[in-house]
């Protein structure tokens, strides 16, 4: 598996630190709170509500960054609780803290959002995610322009000129392009889920879930505030919103330790593995909860990538809808995990899974060799094959168009000189006996052309070519051709030379009286079966005869079964897809 470069984990020191300046700040944010001259009805839920929204973030954060510090996630939620922290400051009865918690009043959304849509790794998934969160960040800022124009309040530090109703127009749009964009991150979030090929989690559900009623409530309250809606259903809003918002870090918390038992699952991969599954994608599915999981083994013979059966196959494009995970043995390369791209927020469950599989996943690497070596083998053999089938049809139409005719025209002539020379008897005689030897040459010259390659099979089908077999055998032959259609060449000659090895072999050896020949169609293949009443105890191992038949009918994707028991004749049957 290829090692994730190593992020140091921060000092307890460090997170003692951050938790306690946290709680410090929110213990002072509560008192400016109780002291502020427009804190608003109900000062104590306020308070209350606004804890409840900081610590969370910030602890939780914490705990998350020192657990996975190579995610940015924890320091993402931690930088969410301290915005809040600051802009909590607009309560206070300073000027400067008022200034300060302004300029940070929007901010909350734009870290929140960005939480949202960086779950769980911390980092957005690509440049339209990043876009949103950065002109939400923009708009947010925005703010300081509203106090340097002397907007929001009298308190304001840091005004430059004297310009509160542009200060106010500019909020107005501020609130409505932030609403905007956090209904736009909430359109996101629907449509993750809508296209996940794995599924959620139970506890990552709920999360998602709280996101999304987050960002709904977050919009609704920065309208309320443009279109200026009555401060009571303002507050109820707000209120209610940091109630929703601050349950995520909670079940954040229990995300990862279902997280956590999702990796003890490997100890029930590496008991299951131990019974050698033929299909290791089934535990493998189960142990990463991805159905949709397919493995790619690397072969270095062939330089490719092939499936379990060992068939050659591509690896899915980076960026696409597929994500592959590479495991590796002794520093090269031995498999492909394809899988749903949920699963790269969770790397160590990966890499877990990769190396308790790692020696099942050699073995099947292996078997894939071997599949693929066997596949070229029979690839081999039916190239082999019908190179010799081609030759013999070459040989078989030489013999045909050029020894026969230049026989039967010697033949033709040497007739011509008989009627020339008919006063002489003695070269008449001499002329017959040539045109006898010309007339045997020529029968057995056919005879070894249609062994070669039988031209009634191309031009009148297998029922007619077996119909001149059988009549040319040394047995009677009782014979049943139920076949409709003309099929494929290649599965024609092959169940051609069945019957004919067959019968030659009969006339040969089995001192039989008579033979059956049946060829039927069963389905989608082609079943050719040769019976012989003779006396048996055929070697089908050593004869070359039987072993080539074997091998021109398993090039076909069929195979060859011989009974022959002694005394009991002997049966030949072939079965070859034809569909």
């Amino acid at each position: 598996m290829n090692e994730p470069v190593p992020v140091k984990r921060p000092s307890p020191i460090a997170v003692a630190g951050i938790a306690a300046i946290a709680i410090a700040g929110t213990a002072g944010t509560i008192l400016l709170q109780l002291a502020s001259d427009h804190a608003g009805p109900d000062p104590a839920l306020q308070i209350s509500l606004l804890a409840w929204l900081i610590l969370p973030y910030v602890l939780c954060g914490l705990f998350a960054w020192y657990r996975k510090p190579e995610s940015r996630f924890g320091r993402l939620m931690i930088a969410a609780g301290f915005a809040t922290l600051v802009s909590s400051l607009s309560s206070g009865n300073s000027n400067l803290a008022f200034t300060l918690g302004m300029a940070f009043d929007l901010a909350p959304f734009a870290f929140f959002m960005h939480v949202f849509l960086a779950f769980p790794t911390g980092t957005l998934r690509n440049r339209g995610e990043r876009l949103l969160v950065g002109a939400t960040y923009a708009v947010a800022s925005l703010n300081i322009v509203g106090l340097m124009l002397g907007g929001y309040d009298p308190a304001n530090a840091i005004a430059v000129i004297d310009a509160p109703d542009l200060a106010a127009d500019i909020l107005k749009v501020q609130l409505v392009a932030v609403a905007g964009l956090l209904l736009v991150a909430f359109a996101v979030m629907v449509t993750r889920r809508g296209v996940a090929g794995r599924p959620l989690p139970t506890p990552v559900k709920v999360l998602v879930s709280f996101f999304s009623l987050a960002l709904v409530m977050g919009a609704v309250l920065l309208l309320t505030q443009a279109l200026e809606i009555p401060l009571d259903a303002s507050l109820a809003i707000q209120r209610t919103m940091f109630a929703v918002a601050g349950l995520a870090p909670f079940v954040f918390l229990i995300a990862i330790l279902d997280a956590r038992l999702a990796r003890s699952a490997v100890g029930d991969l590496l008991v299951e593995l131990r019974s050698e599954p033929r299909d290791l994608r089934e535990p493998l599915s189960r142990a990463l909860r991805d159905p949709t999981i397919s493995l790619a083994y690397w072969l270095p013979q062939y330089d490719a990538w092939a499936d379990q059966d060992g068939r050659p196959v591509n690896l899915p494009s980076p960026g696409g809808s597929r994500s592959v995970t590479m495991v590796d043995s002794y520093g090269g390369r031995l498999a492909a995990l394809v899988h749903d791209p949920s699963l790269d927020d969770e790397p160590e469950l990966l890499e877990a899974v990769g190396a308790a599989a790692g020696i099942a996943l050699e073995n099947g690497r292996l078997q894939a060799e071997l599949k693929a070596k066997l596949e070229d083998l029979e690839g081999s053999r039916e190239r082999v094959i019908e190179a010799g089938q081609q030759e013999r049809k070459r040989l078989e139409r030489n013999l045909h168009d050029g020894a026969q005719q230049r026989l039967i025209a010697l033949s033709l002539e040497l007739g011509m000189y008989a009627t020339k020379l008919a006063g002489d008897p003695e070269a008449q005689s001499q002329i017959q006996a040539a045109r006898k030897e010309i007339a045997v040459s020529l029968e057995e010259l056919r005879a070894v052309a249609h062994g070669l390659h039988p031209a009634v099979l191309t031009g009148h089908g297998l029922g007619v070519a077996l119909e001149s077999a059988a009549a040319r055998a040394t047995v009677p032959v009782k014979l049943n051709v139920a076949v409709e259609k003309r099929l494929d060449e290649s599965i024609e000659v092959a169940a051609y030379y069945v019957v004919t090895e067959s019968l030659a072999n009969i006339g040969k050896h089995a001192h039989a009286h008579r033979a059956t020949v049946d060829v039927t169609r069963e389905g989608d293949e082609l079943v050719v079966e040769v019976v012989d009443d003779g006396v048996g105890g055929a070697d089908s191992e050593q004869g070359a005869g039987l072993r080539g038949l074997a091998d021109r009918v398993e090039a076909q994707g069929g195979r060859l079964r011989v009974w022959t028991p002694r005394g009991g004749g002997t049966r030949v049957r072939a079965e070859m897809p034809c569909g």
